[in-house]
């Protein structure tokens, strides 16, 4: 057969094991061997079936990767499945684990499924710019119908044993552990039942629903904004109605090609890789001890402060949570059970979930109730002397090796380590708001963390079910240091007359889930305002002069909360203009001395997206991020920067890096050195003919 593939006859049944660690991909050898076994069942009549089944923890789960984007070598697996269909005996596919995108298509060209018990199967193609592209997306309506098809071929999660088999996607469930067996026995009975092949490339398209193929393309255009392979995989399902099964199959793998060629899928193909490389640090070796973590105190009981006990409590970790006093305390956990009980209520956790969850929190008043905690995340109010009084006390207060973390979003953690009296302790944990929610988590080693600490808090953080990204000490870290250039761009931009909602609208057709303005009244007007207060010593006098929160703030005006911002909000925080905000606008500039004149999408966008990239430059260039990968995960999953293009600097690298240059000197001309001095790196880089992610 094939090193991949172990052919073996006992009686009437042969059987194929793949065994291709880790996923068992259909690479090359997989293929050959799959390709092999089928003709050596055909070729002996003393065979009357053949069962395909992998080893290891799971089913096939999926293409190769590393032969994306490369020839593929003979034999393909559309001609693999080819020969499945042509088959003259029956062909059992034995699933388990995940059985997902090719190796999904694989058990659905086998003639019969049988799954074990907690099998999982999907499409997940989509959520890497791709589609099916051996025979999905014409095999899986013509045995499940319409309604169960469109969702799973082109939204990409995944559907259990359950509901395959309601589908009709497979045929039994395995009732005990040893599926091997129970799949030799369900071979043997369809011989002795004389049930032959059974290929579903032979059975007819469900009846065609045109408003059913409508809706999709409304529910993709809400759930998946702005991605094309969603609706390719739509397009290349209804081939199905319009060609015979074989020629819609090679329709579907060249609309595949096509995905695969195109900029969405290099850029989640590079994301996708980029999300596990920065789990990676460069300087950090590999083996680098760890320290336990078995109970984590947090002090500091606000909305992000509860929010980071339920990160941990719902992943399992212990949790000490302190509060200011007992009032406090009382509220937070109030709180954070109302907000699981509404969980609960919607069916997304069991009661008994609830109960573990919060018997792991225990609470406290006292710092010094913390002396057995491994680890403590500081999440106090966003003042640097209170911060510091904090960290002076958890160095007294905490057991020696015991890790101190600031949540803070941009304060110097320096100045906290050097607070807590052993600076080698102490680093940052910055989550996002909502923290239970919110996937990424900017880990920030000061200039004497430990690396112990360091591999502890990456590894912590992936325990927790977070995306932890290493960041270096500076103000905002990340993505709070791109996203300030963003806003000074923003707020610019009105001072010189484009209007809120138009600024809020490119950002919106470029891909993020929502404008600057319409984020600032999410938040609150008044959390914006008290950031820019912390950062009036180091702006310009044109940074303070745009002072448009603060004065709405001092008018009552503080978004969604108030019902005014920006925008006014009804009672069900609708979104609509808002007078006051044109009137303020106009009376800044009568006010200022400023004209105020037309300026186009390209400028927006442009102006926004490039002050952010230009940062992100220079935060590669000052080593504050290891690699750009770091800055591109952490913008897409802490900003909503849309997956598909990649993050800022993989978008800045296929637009070209010398035009990117370009503008930024146009931007430099006309609004200053203070604003627009590119970074060293992107011009050297720019005159190198690079780009950051190469």
């Amino acid at each position: 057969m094939s090193e991949t593939v172990a052919y073996a006859v006992n009686g009437a049944i042969a059987e194929a094991l793949i065994d291709n660690p880790p996923v068992n991909a259909t690479s090359a050898s997989v293929r050959h061997g799959l390709a092999a076994a089928i003709e050596a069942m055909e070729a002996d009549p003393s065979v009357k079936a053949l069962v395909v089944r992998c080893a290891g923890k799971t089913f096939i789960a999926g293409a190769d990767i590393k032969e994306f984007g490369k020839p593929m070598a003979d034999p393909g697996l559309p001609e693999v499945m080819a020969m499945m269909d042509k088959a003259t005996k029956p062909i059992v596919a034995a699933v388990h684990g995940t059985v997902l995108g090719g190796g999904f298509e694989v058990a659905l060209a086998c003639h019969y499924r049988i799954a074990a018990k907690g099998t999982k199967f999907g499409f997940p193609e989509v959520k890497l710019g791709l589609m099916p592209g051996g025979g999905g997306t014409q095999r899986t309506p013509r045995l499940a119908g319409l309604a169960a098809a469109i969702p799973l071929v082109t939204e990409g999660n995944p559907i259990g044993a359950d509901k395959a088999l309601a589908a009709n996607l497979i045929d039994a469930i395995a009732s005990g552990d040893d599926l091997a067996t129970q799949a030799r026995a369900f071979a043997e009975q369809l011989v002795a039942e004389s049930k032959g092949p059974r290929s579903s490339s032979t059975l007819p398209m469900p009846e065609d629903d045109p408003a059913l193929f409508e809706e999709a393309k409304k529910t993709l255009a809400k759930k998946m904004k702005g991605q094309t392979a969603p609706l390719r995989a739509l397009e290349a399902m209804r081939l199905g109605y319009m060609l015979p099964f074989d020629e819609a199959v090679k329709q579907e793998l060249a609309i595949f090609r096509e995905c695969m060629g195109g900029p969405q899928s290099k850029a989640l193909r590079y994301l996708f890789a980029a999300e596990r490389e920065v789990a990676r640090i460069p300087d950090l070796p590999a083996d680098t001890a760890t320290r336990p973590v078995n109970t984590v105190g947090v002090i500091g009981l606000g909305v992000m402060g509860r929010g980071i006990v339920m990160a941990l409590a719902g992943a399992g970790v212990p949790v000490i949570a302190v509060g200011l006093d007992q009032g406090h305390v009382d509220k937070a956990m109030q709180a954070i059970a109302k907000l699981w009980s509404s969980s609960v209520a919607k069916g997304r956790m069991s009661q008994e979930a609830m109960d573990a969850q919060m018997a792991r929190i225990t609470t406290a008043t006292d710092l010094a109730d913390l002396a057995a905690a491994d680890l403590v995340i500081e999440a106090v109010t966003e003042d640097m002397a209170t911060k510091q009084a904090v960290f002076a006390q958890l160095g007294q207060a905490t057991k020696p090796g015991t890790i101190l973390a600031s949540n803070t979003s941009f304060l110097n953690i320096d100045a906290l380590a050097e607070a807590s009296g052993r600076p080698q302790d102490v680093c940052g944990m910055h989550f996002f708001n909502p923290a239970n929610v919110m996937k990424l988590l900017e880990n920030v080693r000061t200039a004497r963390t430990d690396p112990q600490v360091v591999a502890t808090i990456m590894a912590l953080g992936k325990r927790i079910g977070k995306l932890p990204v290493l960041s270096g000490v500076c103000d905002g870290f990340i993505v709070n240091r791109m996203l300030s250039k963003r806003s000074r761009e923003g707020f610019f931009l009105v001072e010189e007359g484009a209007k809120p909602a138009d600024i809020d609208k490119v950002l919106l057709s470029y891909g993020f889930p929502m404008g600057p303005f319409a984020l600032g009244d999410l938040a609150g007007l008044d959390v914006q305002a008290a950031a820019r207060k912390a950062r009036a010593a180091s702006a310009t006098q044109r940074e303070l002069r745009a002072d448009f929160p603060e004065q709405m703030v001092a008018q009552g005006r503080l978004g969604q909360k108030t019902g005014s911002g920006w925008y006014s909000y009804d009672e069900n925080r609708k979104a609509s203009a808002n007078p006051e905000t044109d009137a303020m606008i106009a009376a800044h500039a009568q006010r200022h001395g400023l004209t105020l004149r037309e300026i186009g999408e390209d400028e927006i966008r442009e102006r926004l997206l490039y002050a952010m990239v230009n940062e992100g430059a220079k935060i590669l260039d000052e080593g504050i991020a290891p690699r750009a990968q770091e800055i591109d995960v952490a913008m897409v999953n802490g900003l909503g920067w849309p997956a598909y293009t990649g993050g800022p600097m993989h978008w800045a690298d296929r637009i070209g890096l010398d035009k990117v240059l370009a503008r930024i000197e146009q931007f430099r001309a006309e609004q200053g050195d203070a604003y627009w001095t590119p970074s060293p790196l992107l011009v050297r880089y720019a005159a190198e003919g690079r780009g950051f992610t190469a």
